[in-house]
């Protein structure tokens, strides 16, 4: 059976590949929108259920389709994607020296029949504390936009980056080890290569 990864993000599509998966990508546009007192975890699991049928309805023959979404949370406050630079360093000035979540919902559905799997994973990110400076330069490197937070862990982010609790790709976007045991769940025993 195959995988197919409902996303166009090279970063979950990384994951996967350097874990040894073989999987095709299928790109879905939905809205994005959080919702008025739409809760965090609320918000990434109907995200991540939206992504995986969206692709699934595009979808003929047997496969399991992977949707994930993935969003920063703290003070109760959900930090997207930044839209601006100005934006990117209120977000960065906010996680400064501080804990925050990472969270991913992760949605598998097997087609045909359409079961489905929903799942939130959680992760805390330490940040060291952080200068204007390295804050402003950090953001002129381009590298916070388009991530939920403004960081990418995996990126030069990494530098700030002190504790992680949990799991590491969950802060990636793809939390590995859940996804396999939903996989496995499934019934899905194939795809990995040496």
């Amino acid at each position: 059976m195959k995988l197919i990864l409902a996303s166009g993000s090279v970063r979950r599509a990384e994951v996967l590949q350097s874990a040894g998966f073989v999987f095709e990508t299928v790109s879905t546009n939905i809205d994005e929108t959080l919702r008025e007192a739409e809760p965090p975890d609320v918000y990434v699991l109907r995200l991540a259920d939206a992504k995986a049928r969206a692709a699934a309805a595009r979808i003929t023959g047997g496969a399991l389709v992977i949707g994930a979404d993935t969003t920063v949370v703290i003070d109760g406050l959900v930090l997207g994607k930044p839209e601006t630079a100005d934006e990117a360093k209120q977000m960065l000035a906010r996680l400064s020296g501080r804990t925050h979540e990472v969270l991913t919902g992760l949605a598998v559905i097997r087609i045909p029949g359409g079961d489905a799997r929903i799942q939130e994973e959680r992760t805390r990110v330490t940040f060291a504390s952080m200068t204007q400076k390295e804050i402003e330069d950090y953001v002129a490197s381009g590298e916070p936009f388009d991530k939920a937070g403004a960081y990418a862990i995996q990126g030069m982010a990494g530098r700030f980056v002190t504790r992680v609790d949990g799991c590491y790709f969950n802060v990636v976007g793809l939390p590995l080890a859940r996804l396999y045991r939903i996989l496995r769940d499934f019934g899905w025993s194939g795809g990995a290569t040496s």
